[in-house]
């Protein structure tokens, strides 16, 4: 279940019209959040996905600092919540302390998404980005270090106004480098209003649709790579559905709900959708893993 903690944006990104739209960013108050939280344990739910346009921004604007570790560990101390995942965090607000927060409590699952958009400093400074390339790299390494089967999530726009074919070579080798477990991208599509609609060196249509095919294509091959690793390991499947030939599918504590891998499982048992139980993988496809109940 999704728990929105903040609305409205305050990053600017060039190319998006959010912030006109829905305003200066405005957190919640803590203990807002906490009884929301607690009225959904009660009603059930296991797992909170924390939402807001940057959940790494939560309660500058009301406690005059950062305060999504301090907000993380009051959540993991609701009863009955058995997963808590991050989503849409910036690069340039993951402070060490979340990554202690995200390291130490076992309900914060191994998993973050940070949608960094390019790899190439000129192209994150047209885009209004406050990362750059060292800063991303120091980030992701910090994270992998601290936390050595975290899962990150990120997403990509290739053709943006300016893009070089040096430019997209460099965001190319970025991702065969890293090798993110979870990884989207778009072409840039212009939106009028935006700093980017208006400037010069629109890319052609074709250009920014092959751009974002041939990092897909490469993202395959890594996708199963990574999957191939967990076969053999026995893994805790939160069930978010039965079809109608009785397999289970559900999802780790690696994947958010709709965008990321499933695994799909039969058993004897009788599951109900919600349920979480110990599955063993045995085998793994681009996106998707298969496997058997453990008893």
């Amino acid at each position: 279940m999704t728990l929105r903690i903040a609305e409205g944006c305050n990053n600017c990104c060039a190319y998006c019209v959010i912030p006109q739209i829905r305003g200066s960013y405005r957190s919640r108050p803590v203990e807002n959040i906490i009884n929301e939280a607690e009225y959904l344990a009660a009603r059930g739910c296991k797992e909170i996905i924390l939402i807001a346009q940057d959940v790494t921004e939560y309660g500058r604007d009301i406690y005059g600092k950062l305060m999504l570790p301090e907000l993380l560990r009051k959540l993991c101390g609701v009863e009955g919540i058995r997963w808590i995942r991050l989503m849409y965090c910036y690069e340039d607000k993951i402070t060490d302390e979340l990554i202690k927060v995200i390291a130490e409590e076992e309900k914060i699952c191994n998993y973050i998404d940070i949608p960094l958009q390019h790899c190439a400093d000129n192209v994150l400074s047209a885009m209004n980005r406050h990362s750059t390339n060292g800063s991303i790299r120091n980030t992701i390494k910090r994270l992998r270090k601290a936390i050595p089967d975290i899962h990150i999530r990120t997403t990509l726009i290739t053709g943006f106004p300016g893009e070089t074919e040096e430019d997209f070579e460099q965001l190319v080798d970025f991702i065969e480098e890293q090798k993110f477990e979870r990884l989207g991208v778009f072409s840039y599509s212009r939106e009028e209003g935006t700093a980017a609609g208006d400037m010069e060196n629109q890319i052609d249509e074709e250009i920014k649709a092959a751009r974002a095919d041939s990092i897909m294509r490469r993202q395959l091959d890594i996708s199963r790579e990574i999957n191939e690793r967990k076969v053999g390991n026995t893994m805790e499947v939160l069930i978010d559905e039965i079809d109608e030939e009785g397999a289970y599918i559900g999802r780790t504590q690696y994947d958010a709900p709709e965008i990321d891998n499933t695994v799909i499982f039969r058993s004897d048992e009788k599951f109900e959708q919600g349920d979480m139980v110990n599955v063993t993988i045995t085998d793994a496809f681009d996106y998707d893993l298969v496997g058997t109940r453990e008893d």
